[in-house]
């Protein structure tokens, strides 16, 4: 018997990995139906679904190791995120899968609720949230949407050399705004968004919009520090969401 090791776990689910063979178990039996769809659908490498038996579904592991960590300078090479943003481009311009676009107006009342908490709070400093506030607004635009990863966290992405071996964790897949997946691969990362970028925007296609990646930087870190926090996680860790809110006071004001 293989030793169990824990990947991930907390009150809404739960990530094991036994040998090569990962089970995820989670509260929600909507979020493994929304993953085995995204990667069926997805025109993108991802794990081999080995089964599915409600709460738990066991995936194959993918060769390779992830792009990196958050808090940790990434060890891998250009080549990799150019092949990475390769791959993400070619999964946004896929046909949509099933599902709606969060509409703006749900984003900017959630954004607004985490702000109100994180003031209330002080967890952070009061002018931190609003600067970040303003910024975070220039993500709350019109966009065609693409077919998004929905939590394209740096350790969702697995290269072997200078080639993507599978992207994992797509319970969040729908429809949606692009420049969230590139900006949430670069969270902490910011240093790398060029290398991406450069695999991103080949072949004449429409450049990415780096002022919305700014923005989502801005958006994702406001939105997810409580319940990172409640969830036992450090938001305020070295390079992690709160350093990523500190970075953007020494950006030109929106």
């Amino acid at each position: 018997m293989d030793e169990i090791e824990v990947v991930v776990a907390h009150s809404e689910r739960a990530t094991l990995r036994v040998g090569d063979v990962f089970l995820k178990v989670d509260t929600d039996p909507a979020h493994a139906a929304v993953e085995i769809r995204g990667m069926q659908l997805a025109p993108v490498p991802t794990p081999p679904v080995l089964w599915h038996r409600p709460p738990v579904l066991a995936i194959a592991r993918v060769p390779g190791c992830a792009l990196g960590v958050l808090g940790e300078p990434s060890p891998a090479t250009a080549g990799a995120w150019h092949a990475a943003g390769r791959v993400i481009r070619r999964l946004h311009e896929a046909p949509l899968p099933p599902g709606t676009t969060r509409p703006v107006a749900e984003l900017r009342a959630a954004l607004d609720r985490e702000c109100d908490w994180l003031l209330k709070t002080a967890v952070v400093p009061a002018e931190m949230v609003h600067r970040n506030r303003a910024i975070a607004e220039q993500a709350l635009r019109p966009v065609a949407p693409a077919f998004i990863h929905g939590d394209l966290q740096i350790t969702h992405v697995f290269v072997d050399g200078d080639e993507v071996t599978g992207i994992i964790d797509w319970s969040e897949a729908a429809p949606g705004d692009p420049m969230m997946d590139l900006a949430v691969l670069t969270l902490g990362h910011e240093e790398r968004l060029e290398d991406l970028l450069a695999g991103y925007d080949t072949d004449g296609r429409q450049p990415a919009d780096r002022t919305a990646i700014r923005a989502w930087w801005s958006l994702r870190s406001l939105t997810a520090a409580r319940w990172l926090l409640e969830h036992g996680f450090a938001p305020d860790a070295p390079g992690c969401e709160f350093d990523v809110l500190r970075a953007r006071m020494d950006d030109p004001a929106p």
